[in-house]
């Protein structure tokens, strides 16, 4: 378990961390959302030891991470800025992890390494962006660590890569109880591989919740009648969003799903079509209830640039 408690960490007088808090429960993927300086670059390096918190305390399985060596044998970290030896081929990197990290699989880097089809003996140098991530990654999960930290993990990665990353993680967490956490700004590339999410904003939590429970508790009715109408129709449904065109409705609502549709039902709907919201839908939709501005906050990313799908391996 990794538990922080009123963590602040500054930097020249710019408040980079401000008395965070939160829980991450072992073997669960925990996911970190949030603009560029929201934050969460530097609760990784915290949380990996790499920075000390100006106040406040980070600790995994109740050890303090700065400056110990056994607690941190536990995890690894794969940056944002990848770093491999000047001239290093990944078979010099991994006789460097193997050094570092006593339960150093090298069959497991064999097998890894075949799978994303790399060339170990080749100069990393010459790697295209997407190809670093890729042996970053390898050498991460040949360490067989009880905790893995990525920063922007599928930053280079073509969509194939990308889900074949996916799926390495979660077969990481199913079979070995792995706690795998995760800092993005695209909430898309999240969505489907965290149980719990967060946003960071400013250096702060602003909303934490259960991704099961977030995509369930909100979700989209078109509803139609063939008589007049209008929102006072529906006074006893709690309700985030109501557009009407015609006789059509489109609503977000909040609640029990059956019991909703129910009440429609029984006011003679002749259209009731109920629709999955996205998880960055959720997360406006959430957000605004609590007065933030969630699309200024957070830049999604949609599509890779056609310049970038070139240099991505």
């Amino acid at each position: 378990m990794i538990r922080a408690e009123q963590v602040t960490k500054t930097f020249d007088k710019v408040v980079a961390l401000k008395d965070l808090s939160c829980v991450i429960q072992k073997g669960s993927v925990y996911g970190l959302v949030g603009s560029n300086g929201a934050g969460k670059s530097t609760f990784l390096r915290l949380a990996t030891g790499i920075y000390a918190p100006d106040k406040g305390s980070i600790s995994i399985d109740g050890e303090n991470v700065w400056e110990n060596p056994l607690a941190k044998n536990k995890f690894v970290l794969v940056p944002d800025e990848l770093y491999f030896l000047p001239q290093a081929n990944m078979h010099r990197m991994a006789k460097l992890y193997q050094a570092c990290y006593e339960k150093f699989d090298p069959e497991r880097f064999a097998e890894l390494t075949d799978l994303f089809q790399l060339n170990p003996k080749a100069s990393i140098g010459t790697f295209s962006k997407g190809m670093k991530r890729q042996a970053a990654m390898i050498l991460a999960l040949s360490c067989c660590a009880e905790y893995l930290f990525f920063d922007e993990t599928y930053d280079g990665l073509d969509p194939v890569m990308r889900n074949l990353v996916k799926q390495l993680i979660a077969k990481e967490v199913a079979e070995y109880n792995t706690t795998v956490v995760i800092a993005s700004h695209s909430l898309r590339e999240l969505e489907d591989v965290c149980d719990q999410l967060t946003l960071l904003h400013q250096g702060g939590i602003v909303f934490e919740s259960d991704v099961k429970n977030l995509k369930t508790s909100l979700f989209k009715i078109q509803v139609g009648y063939d008589y007049d109408y209008d929102k006072e129709l529906f006074a006893d449904i709690e309700m985030l969003e109501f557009v009407k065109r015609g006789r059509i409705s489109n609503f977000i609502a909040r609640g029990d799903k059956e019991e909703i549709v129910r009440k429609l039902e029984n006011m003679d709907a002749i259209l009731i079509d109920v629709l999955p919201l996205s998880l960055e839908e959720v997360f406006v939709h959430e957000m605004e209830a609590l007065g933030y501005a969630f699309r200024e906050m957070v830049t999604e990313v949609t599509e890779l640039d056609s310049s970038e799908e070139t240099k991505a391996g």
